[in-house]
């Protein structure tokens, strides 16, 4: 994975995860089922960026 890629994925991981404190700052607890919604899209988030596709090398 490109540094470029794993910089959006962490990005867009910590972007989750902020908008998901502040919810849950606002309300005070979360359901075990928001957890597991919370960590499946982080996982996702961070799974996809790790299976784009190599630029092949030129030769």
């Amino acid at each position: 994975m490109s540094d470029t890629l794993e910089n959006e994925a962490i990005a867009e991981a910590l972007a989750v995860i902020d908008q998901s404190l502040e919810r849950v700052h606002e309300r005070g607890m979360l359901t075990s089922s928001e957890v597991s919604d919370l960590l499946l899209d982080v996982r996702l988030l961070l799974a996809g960026a790790s299976l784009e596709p190599e630029p092949a090398a030129a030769n």
